[in-house]
């Protein structure tokens, strides 16, 4: 704060107190004008002099210096008024000392000789008026005349020098004042500017180390290499928390906000969550469902104030837990949203609560003192709480814990609640977790709260077990809808908790290195557990018509895949056909809305981020197309873009179903079922054993005969059976009788076979490399074919990508460069480089954001580890080289195969 700001403080302090001191003197006059029996007329000037005071103090009339000139004015006419009473005489000069006290405190000299003179033609007035009155002045009252008079003056003179000596002190201070602004300033600055150039090396140094860690073969030195990435991704964070603390020091924070999904946000602040808990630290989140489920704020700034508290609690809590709760306060004007974050941690003592809302405060106890930081943390808290209109209380004791409550205002969009349990049935949901046999009794208070509070809002059962014993009755009584088991009771009961998989759904509550069996029949669930993913899958599995066992089939449906990415294209068609869908692609919006003119489709999926025409505009031009036939179409957005907001944004454009990429099979058949008519969708057994489609009668039935290989087709009769032997490569058809049976020979068994390569030695030299093999298998469906084939694709096509991506660079095409390396995220992402996905996810986000330094900064990087992993494709042995990469099953009939085409003959016989 500068010099005139804090003489205009004390000024407008002054003058609050001259206008209470004026209003107090005009009352007494009332009193005494009555008592007296003054003249009663004067009040009203008087009074209406006070009046206009207050109303110029209120109402900010005129300047600060303006308005006390003008109050003064009319308390010295006041003055005047009571001084011409005669029995005032004597008393005018203790009235006027406590006035020049007063008007010491606005550092005006003037007010000062203005109330001097005011004294003087006063007292001269009430002399001279004695005078000619005939009183006779002898010399006790002329010496006490004079005294009054010299008195007056050295009180004037000492005010005048007071206020002098003051404005001398104040401007003596205002260059020291400037200077430590002005050295404050360009520290803030030095730190803003120090913070950007640093972070491009350090971005730079994690980035390289993911690669090193991805070629790395020996354990230790990836082990040593994963510990720089993470010391790397720290000093990133420590820079995120100088920017935010130089913003708000300086305040120069600004308040962005926008509308936002609370369960959108938590998902992508449980990622950075994620990071920083502690194996031997439980974590339990607690959110009301009552909750708004769409709510006005700075969702960025909200983000930060709860992952910096979370990562407080947990950095100074060795053991126990932390507890994180989010609810409602309903306010007229939407809601508040209370934080409260509560650990079993070192604690506080009350002398550093006093100083814990300090910049680079931390306690330095040896309790404390167990991980680093910059001790910004809550002073940024602090300020972004301010900043957002919220407030925030801290209370403490020493080895107990802490508990930090922020109440921040949110302004409601849409009153539905959060979260909700969409069934018509009430869940009951299991949880089998060792919790009680945690230690501290306040961590199994949270796990317990968080149950309560998950059961009475969302209104399903929630019961807890932890022993074997206790399940076997739970499952006997209970009849459990879902089951939530931990990682080490899942190794102890795998076996029994697989064969009870088969009748109810399991959840594996997981951390990030723990991977689900591939055969296993339960779900991977991360940790930590918390209302939104445990709603989400309820729901899911609710709207989950198929049978456990069952595979679903979509017999003859027409679907229209749109995507500009060819390997997005072979990857849809090999899964889509496994339903045996009849498939069409199309590689741009324009080729799409094309194709849609004149065939009609049962179900479109359309690509979001295409150059040109993108998905969105694709979708409406075929919805308004008047000489199209697919105006009533499902189409459903596909999209590497899955978080809950993008989902919302997809919906109300108009798309009727959305699915994430890479296709997870779960989520496509949920979304095929809510899209597609029922009598589209049908089931057979997992074991070929049986199907059918219920809705249709004349639906064909497919057996296959575990003994022989033998496949059975009828149309609805036993008797129309055709069989293909295996054993002795005879196929016959039955045409309707028994004496209808033409034989055909596909082939004697002796033709050479391409020779079979040992995908195992591809997958071990990948995992090897880095590559996450776990997961290309769960989004590929295990197809070790369609795997290889997208490897090579993948390879061969970096070149160009890589090319297209420097030139749209060059030319500052940012938004052409989005969508291409949005592709690029995806294709990665798909066959298991997962370092490539996220780096190129990072570039995805900066170039939305038209952040042109940090694509500069990485976008070398990115690219040198496309080149580099398509290298190590093309060096795999037996993947491409000296064999041509397999079909993806399911490209036009089975490629594997002879193909036999029968046609009508002569006679009535086929051929």
């Amino acid at each position: 704060m500068g010099l005139k700001s804090e003489k205009n403080d004390l000024s407008l302090t002054s003058q609050v107190v001259i206008l209470i001191f004026y209003t107090i003197f005009v009352g007494m006059h009332v009193i005494i004008t009555f008592l007296f029996d003054w003249d009663k007329w004067i009040l009203l000037p008087i009074a209406a002099g006070v009046v206009a005071g207050w109303v110029f103090y209120i109402g900010g009339v005129f300047k600060v210096r303006q308005r006390l000139w003008l109050i003064a004015s009319f308390m010295m006419v006041t003055y005047f008024i009571y001084g011409t009473h005669l029995t005032s005489t004597y008393d005018l000069a203790i009235v006027m000392t406590s006035l020049m006290i007063l008007f010491i405190t606005t550092g005006m000299k003037g007010t000062i000789i203005l109330c001097l003179i005011t004294y003087y033609i006063t007292m001269t007035y009430d002399v001279v008026k004695l005078a000619l009155d005939g009183m006779t002045f002898d010399s006790l009252i002329i010496a006490r005349t004079i005294m009054h008079y010299s008195v007056m003056a050295m009180i004037a003179w000492f005010s005048v020098n007071t206020i002098k000596k003051w404005n001398q002190i104040m401007d003596a201070s205002k260059d020291e004042i400037e200077e430590l602004q002005d050295s404050t300033e360009r520290l803030n600055d030095f730190l803003a500017n120090v913070s950007h150039e640093i972070r491009t090396p350090v971005n730079a140094i994690i980035g390289l180390t993911g690669i090193c860690i991805d070629k790395e073969k020996n354990p230790e030195i990836e082990r040593d290499m994963r510990e720089v990435r993470l010391a790397g991704r720290k000093v990133a964070n420590q820079i995120g928390d100088i920017l935010d603390f130089s913003e708000v020091d300086r305040r120069n924070a600004v308040k962005n906000p926008e509308d936002f999904m609370l369960s959108s946000m938590m998902n992508d602040l449980m990622m950075d969550i994620r990071e920083i808990m502690k194996d031997e630290v439980e974590l339990v989140i607690d959110i009301d469902a009552r909750i708004p489920a769409v709510m006005n704020s700075d969702v960025a700034k909200l983000k930060k104030i709860i992952l910096a508290l979370t990562s407080n609690a947990i950095k100074y809590t060795n053991n126990g837990g932390v507890y994180l709760k989010l609810s409602p306060e309903e306010q007229p004007y939407g809601i508040n949203l209370i934080i409260e974050i509560t650990d079993t941690g070192v604690g506080m003592s009350e002398a550093e609560l006093e100083r814990v809302m300090e910049r680079f405060y931390q306690s330095d106890s040896g309790r404390a003192r167990s991980s680093g930081g910059l001790g910004l943390g809550l002073a940024i808290v602090s300020g972004f709480v301010e900043l957002l209109g919220g407030f925030m209380t801290i209370q403490s004791k020493v080895d107990e814990g802490t508990m930090v409550r922020v109440s921040l205002p949110m302004s409601v969009v849409d009153e539905a609640h959060c979260m909700s349990i969409q069934s018509s049935k009430k869940p009951a949901v299991g949880s089998y977790l060792h919790v009680d046999n945690l230690s501290n009794p306040s961590v199994r208070e949270f796990y317990t709260m968080q149950a309560i509070h998950m059961s009475l809002g969302l209104g399903m059962e929630i019961i807890k077990v932890d022993s074997r014993a206790d399940l076997d009755r739970l499952v006997k009584e209970k009849r459990l809808t879902h089951l939530i088991v931990g990682w080490k009771e899942y190794a102890q009961e795998k076996d029994y908790l697989e064969n009870l998989a088969k009748t109810i759904r399991i959840y594996l509550l997981s951390g990030p290195e723990e991977k689900v069996p591939a055969d296993s029949r339960l779900k991977r669930m991360d940790k930590p557990i918390y209302a939104f993913p445990l709603v989400s899958v309820i729901n899911s599995d609710e709207s989950d018509e198929r049978e456990i066992g069952r595979e679903m089939k979509l017999y003859g449906v027409r679907a229209l895949v749109v995507d500009d990415e060819p390997m997005n294209i072979v990857v849809a068609k090999s899964i889509f056909k496994r339903y045996e869908m009849v498939v069409d692609s199309a590689t741009s919006g324009r080729e799409a809305v094309e194709c849609c003119r004149g065939k009609g489709y049962d179900i479109i999926f359309m690509d979001h981020m295409m150059s040109g025409m993108d998905g969105v505009e694709a979708m409406k031009k075929i919805r308004s197309d008047v000489k199209g036939v697919n105006h009533e179409t499902p189409m459903v957005a596909l999209t590497a873009n899955a978080m809950s907001s993008a989902k919302q944004m997809f919906l109300s454009e108009g798309f009727d179903g959305f699915v994430s990429k890479p296709i997870e099979i779960e989520e496509l058949e949920r979304t095929i079922r809510k899209v597609l008519p029922k009598n589209m969708v049908s089931y057979v057994d997992a074991k070929g054993t049986e199907a059918g489609n219920p809705a249709d009668s004349d639906t064909q039935t497919v057996q296959k005969s575990e003994s022989s290989d033998v496949l059975k087709f009828s149309a609805g009769d036993d008797r129309d059976i055709s069989e293909f032997g295996a054993a002795d490569d005879v196929i016959e058809f039955s045409a309707g009788g028994s004496d209808d049976i033409l034989e055909f020979s596909a082939g004697d068994g002796s033709a050479d076979e391409p020779p079979k390569r040992d995908f195992a030695e591809v997958e071990k030299k990948l995992v090897e490399y880095g590559v996450s093999v776990d997961d290309a298998h769960l989004f590929l469906s295990n197809d070790d074919d369609l795997y290889e084939q997208l490897l090579i694709q993948f390879a061969e096509g970096v070149p160009e990508r890589v090319e297209k991506l420097n030139g749209f660079l060059e030319s500052k095409d940012i938004k052409n460069y989005e969508v291409l390396i949005h592709s690029t995220k995806s294709n990665a992402k798909m066959i298991g480089f997962m370092e490539i996905s996220e780096d190129a996810r990072k570039l995805e986000e900066a170039a939305n954001e038209g952040n042109e330094e940090y694509i500069a900064a990485n976008h070398e990087r990115v690219v040198n580890m496309c080149l580099d992993a398509a290298s190590f494709i093309s060096g795999i042995p037996g993947l491409s080289g000296g064999r041509e990469a397999a079909p993806a099953k399911g490209e036009d009939e089975d490629a594997s195969f002879e193909v036999l085409e029968f046609g009508p003959v002569e006679g009535g016989e086929q051929a």
